[in-house]
């Protein structure tokens, strides 16, 4: 019986943490991250002792918070590297970006912290490689460099609506693509 209780209330525990780095999420995402942990834990529905206990400081939530997004990046671009048509993986990560940013507004910037260093550096890494296909595959124009699509790329950022991203990601994919 004792052991049924510890596994139950260690799930629980794992529900509100997973509870909490979600509502944090759009929080941040939606409001930056310098909102009070306070705010966050009356989003949640929790104690914000409960936040620190599962967070010690906001540093640490929004370093959850960031963690997900990255995995979700990485996520998208394995996806990407997978998919055989080049000119459909590069355009869908084009859009997935575009979205993400507007959508998350409040977390522009902040991947920049140290912490996260090896995992952009890879990222750029597999973004590349999607480009370098595409170049193979003949789906750039030809004067287009990587510099151009990442150039590109970060420009989607500027968008700070969902039609005025979609249709600023059109125009500069017909500028890139062949």
């Amino acid at each position: 019986m004792r052991d049924e209780l510890t596994r139950k209330r260690r799930a629980d525990a794992e529900d509100n943490r997973r509870h909490l780095v979600a509502v944090a999420h759009t929080a941040f995402a939606r409001h930056g991250p310098d909102l009070p942990v306070r705010e966050i834990a009356r989003r949640a529905g929790l104690a914000p002792a409960t936040v620190h206990r599962h967070f010690p400081s906001r540093a640490d939530l929004l370093a959850a918070v960031l963690a997900g997004q990255v995995d979700r990046c990485e996520g998208q671009l394995r996806a990407a590297l997978a998919d055989p048509d080049s000119r459909r993986a590069l355009t869908r990560t084009f859009h997935r970006f575009g979205e993400w940013r507007v959508q998350e507004p409040g977390l522009l910037g902040v991947l920049e912290g140290p912490e996260f260093v090896g995992r952009r550096r890879a990222h750029a890494e597999a973004f590349a490689r999607l480009v370098e296909r595409a170049r193979a595959d003949g789906v750039l124009r030809p004067r287009v460099s990587l510099e151009d699509v990442r150039l590109a790329l970060t420009a989607t950022t500027s968008a700070r609506t969902g039609p005025a991203a979609r249709r600023l990601t059109a125009v500069l994919l017909t500028g890139l693509l062949a």
